[in-house]
């Protein structure tokens, strides 16, 4: 019977061993977690830009098909250019064309 004891405690963890790795996942989650929030910035304003870039490439689409520049963005989301949804970023800066060229606010 004392063997049988013996035999169990060689296969289960110890406190100690459990409470270190908690600690290692701790300390990376440390890590990770700050790099993490500054790439969604990043993210979000280079997703903005590439936006922009599709509405300049549908403006000129339009200036093609109407022989003239859209007066403003709903020009372009009346005529099934881009979506309504396509107007704003989604960091929140509106899309509006200035001189025919589109920028964000």
């Amino acid at each position: 019977m004392n063997k049988f004891k013996v035999k169990n405690l060689k296969k289960a963890f110890t406190l100690i061993e459990m409470l270190l790795v908690l600690l290692i996942i701790s300390l990376l989650l440390i890590l990770i977690i700050p790099n993490i929030s500054k790439q969604s910035e990043h993210i979000q304003s280079t997703g903005c830009n590439a936006q922009i870039k599709m509405i300049n490439s549908q403006v000129e689409a339009y200036t093609l098909k109407n022989d003239r520049k859209p007066n403003s963005i709903d020009d372009l989301v009346k005529e099934g250019y881009i979506k309504e949804q396509q107007k704003h970023c989604k960091n929140g800066q509106n899309i509006v064309l200035q001189s025919g060229e589109a920028r964000a606010e």
